[in-house]
């Protein structure tokens, strides 16, 4: 991300970085500089609300939280570098394949030009020997025509091979940007796409979703109480409750901090209730024990809103 910024400016949000990073006791690497750089800038609006919601749910933010972000947020180079080297895949690929074209069709006319000939020469041949040396000739540039055909096929599976396997790369980079790194479920930015993907398609079809918006109770004092380590073993905790209690088409994601949202198509508004109740009772039931230690530390409760679009 590059800056604008006068001497005096860029001092002054340094400043401002510097002493965050040492009250909230993060270590002063380049990604947790970075980050907190692009938040005392006002650099970028969606990652500023996405640190004050955590911050709002747990006080302050861990380096596991601050490298999630970074990776969701900022990490363009990341992005560049795989596009880059798809885009020279790609070219490579396109080179490969375009030179063997060129070398089987010379090969191809060179063939047709020897077919010409040998008809000719089939009709001047006056000996047995004469269309012997015709035929064989023939069959020569014939097996060299099928062995041309062979490598172009070879390659032709190389290159399927290699463009798959780009294929397969520039996924796992989409995904990566779109998931949230602490607890594996997707981000804000993969829900916001997701929710006004599936709005236009309800809009279209006539059909409806419901939204599920969760809270974690009292997540602040609970980090606070116990620790952020234990808070994010909270938080995965609740991502695979979450995932364990939908299915199908259903899409569950972390917005921010304590805060998660769960899309549900073609569902009404009763059927969403009754879902939200299902993963209330089965986040209520299980017990926080902290791993450190063996030690139980209570259950954790959710606030669930529902609405029906």
């Amino acid at each position: 991300m590059q800056y604008d910024h006068d001497l005096d400016l860029a001092k002054t949000i340094s400043g401002e970085v510097l002493a965050r990073m040492h009250r909230d006791e993060l270590p002063p690497i380049p990604v947790n500089f970075e980050l907190w750089y692009a938040y005392y800038a006002n650099a970028n609006p969606e990652l500023k609300k996405a640190i004050d919601a955590q911050v709002k749910a747990k006080g302050k933010l861990t380096s596991v939280d601050c490298r999630a972000l970074y990776e969701e947020f900022l990490n363009e180079k990341k992005k560049q570098e795989a596009y880059k080297r798809a885009s020279e895949q790609i070219n490579m690929t396109l080179h490969d394949v375009s030179g063997l074209m060129h070398n089987v069709k010379d090969a191809a006319s060179g063939y047709s030009e020897t077919l010409q000939g040998a008809t000719k020469r089939i009709s001047s041949a006056k000996t047995p020997k004469e269309m012997e040396d015709v035929m064989k000739s023939v069959l020569d540039d014939t097996n060299k025509m099928v062995e041309s055909n062979k490598k172009l096929e070879a390659q032709l599976d190389r290159s399927a091979i290699a463009m798959e396997e780009l294929k397969r790369d520039l996924e796992r980079v989409r995904r990566e940007a779109m998931t949230d790194g602490l607890t594996g479920l997707a981000n804000r930015k993969s829900f916001d796409e997701h929710v006004s993907s599936l709005s236009k398609e309800c809009d279209q079809a006539g059909q409806i979703f419901t939204l599920l918006l969760l809270d974690i109770d009292h997540f602040k004092s609970f980090n606070d109480n116990f620790g952020h380590q234990v808070g994010d073993q909270v938080l995965r905790l609740v991502a695979r409750t979450l995932t364990d209690g939908i299915k199908g088409k259903d899409f569950a994601s972390r917005y921010g901090g304590e805060e998660f949202c769960i899309l549900l198509p073609e569902t009404n508004l009763d059927h969403g209730i009754a879902v939200a109740e299902s993963l209330r009772k089965a986040l209520a039931s299980k017990e926080v024990i902290n791993r450190s230690n063996g030690e139980p530390l209570g259950r954790i409760t959710m606030s669930i809103g529902v609405a029906q679009y």
